[in-house]
């Protein structure tokens, strides 16, 4: 049985590691984590709709379910051309027959970032925002500022809707405790439509939102630093915030910019359509690792690591195992796909190459969303 190392415990290794189970590879995944965090369910800790506990999936049950091994280490380097890989704890592993790389994204570098909270950062985070928010809950009042980031390099890797989300969360929690008029309520991009991969449905929907929500925004200036109470934009105008939540854009993992690999600008590992990296054979990449080729509206989101996890699994073993077939490509499934969570209900948000959808759900895309994330667990428990 030929045997694949799986480089990463999030989405995509998790769903690799599935994937390649199925195919019939013996597989080892390497996570520093010992449990999967379901970032998009993580919108709801932050305002006690959800504990960690819901979100986060601990490996072990996943490893037996599925039939894999499981290495509790950190990946500290690559290389390519002598196809190794190092570990923190265990040290230099020589590659077996496959890899595949999920070790995600790390995140452009902010001055001042410290005066942040990112829900797309560490997964303790979450909770730290909350601690935050309930403070300033108690404190009766303030000023609220929420926002995301940019990478001019590649801006597949732009993680704007999770920070909608939590957004519209907040003003949900805040109405609910009947205090939501004593908060100014604030959304800062440095694109000039933030949102706009979306689709213009899903930006014209938005935009009616903010105005009946009574929320501010200030588009189109880019950050120059971070304070303590505040944001400093480049022509040195401000943003005053007692809370602040940042969602820096996606850059190049700083292991892979370290390595040998082949990277685009942002420090994206080059793959092909069918997910292997260029120039390493039997080396794949999926999820935020990977540097994507399509549309300039394309995004790196959970859905698609999954794709591209499967993609690669399929694709291997006819290559590697002889298996019958026709091997997969990533790039003509590339969607946009996201059902907006706003507390008491959502949108629906589909966009690809030929239409885009925006459909207001009230209520019930609430409990559309809930239910995606118990279907998303027990898929990975079940299926």
């Amino acid at each position: 049985m030929k045997k694949v190392l799986i480089l990463g415990g999030g989405i995509g290794g998790v769903a690799s590691a599935i994937a390649f189970r199925k195919q019939g590879f013996e597989v080892e995944l390497v996570s520093e984590r010992d449990y999967l965090f379901i970032y998009p369910l993580a919108i709801w800790i932050p305002v006690g709709s959800a504990q960690f506990k819901d979100v986060a999936m601990p490996l072990s049950k996943l490893a037996r379910k599925h039939g894999f091994s499981m290495t509790i280490d950190k990946v500290v380097a690559l290389d390519g051309e002598q196809k190794s890989i190092t570990l923190e704890k265990a040290g230099v592993r020589n590659s077996p027959a496959l890899v595949v790389v999920a070790l995600g994204a790390s995140k452009m570098k902010h001055d001042g970032i410290e005066h942040t909270c990112s829900i797309c950062g560490k997964p303790e985070e979450s909770l730290v925002l909350k601690e935050k928010i309930d403070a300033l809950v108690a404190r009766g009042s303030g000023k609220i500022a929420f926002g995301f980031g940019g990478n001019p390099k590649d801006t597949s890797g732009v993680r704007g809707g999770p920070a909608f989300e939590l957004f519209f969360n907040l003003h949900h929690h805040l109405k609910k405790l009947g205090i939501r008029d004593q908060y100014e309520m604030t959304f800062f991009a440095p694109m000039a439509e933030p949102g706009a991969r979306m689709g213009k449905k899903a930006l014209s929907a938005m935009a009616a939102l903010f105005k009946a929500k009574n929320f501010s925004t200030r588009y189109g200036k880019k950050i120059k630093r971070f304070e303590a109470d505040g944001i400093v934009f480049e022509d040195e105008s401000r943003l005053q915030s007692d809370l602040c939540m940042f969602i820096p854009a996606g850059n190049g993992n700083t292991i892979i910019k370290a390595s040998t690999l082949p990277q685009n600008e942002a420090g994206f590992i080059r793959i092909d359509n069918f997910c292997r990296i260029e120039g390493v054979s039997g080396w794949y990449a999926v999820g935020d690792a990977a540097a994507l080729e399509g549309p300039d509206w394309k995004a790196k989101q959970g859905h698609i690591a999954e794709l591209m996890a499967n993609n690669a699994a399929s694709n291997a073993a006819i290559e590697h195992l002889g298996r019958q077939g026709v091997m997969k490509g990533y790039q003509a499934h590339l969607n946009v796909l996201c059902v907006m969570d706003m507390g008491d209900g959502a949108g629906f948000v589909y966009k690809n190459s030929v239409r885009e959808v925006f459909i207001p759900m009230p209520v019930v895309g609430h409990w559309l969303k809930q239910s995606w994330g118990h279907y998303y667990k027990l898929s990975k428990l079940w299926l």
